[in-house]
């Protein structure tokens, strides 16, 4: 933030113009819990197999309100796959029905490990 409103002032200067930077402040960055995490990749590859879950994937820059759970309590944010199709967002996106029984199985199992029943 401190650098994009250097260089707004100094093109504003350079141009004999005046700027007001304003930032408006959206959702935290989603940052995981490592034992979470490593939790949630264990249960999917169990359900999904070990060769079609991805650890470690790319940061987005999506606004997520999930971040602010994590600030309060541990836990993950995973993506469940859903095949080659347009973003989740998008007019082209397709949901794929056959990703239903892994994220089901997934959810369930997440549930069982988690809250065993005594």
């Amino acid at each position: 933030m401190k650098r994009l409103r250097e260089i707004a002032e100094g093109i504003c200067a350079a141009n004999n113009a005046d700027v007001e930077v304003t930032f408006h402040e959206g959702y935290p960055v989603t940052t995981n819990h490592e034992a979470e995490t490593q939790k949630a990749v264990e249960i999917a590859s169990e359900i999904a197999g070990p060769d079609r879950v991805e650890a470690n994937t790319e940061a987005t820059m999506g606004g997520e309100n999930f971040s602010y759970m994590l600030l309060e309590r541990p836990g993950a944010f995973i993506f469940v796959g859903n095949g080659d199709t347009a973003g989740l967002h998008h007019p082209e996106y397709d949901f794929n029905d056959e990703a239903i029984p892994y994220g089901t199985s997934y959810w369930a199992k997440l549930a069982e490990t988690i809250m065993p029943v005594t």
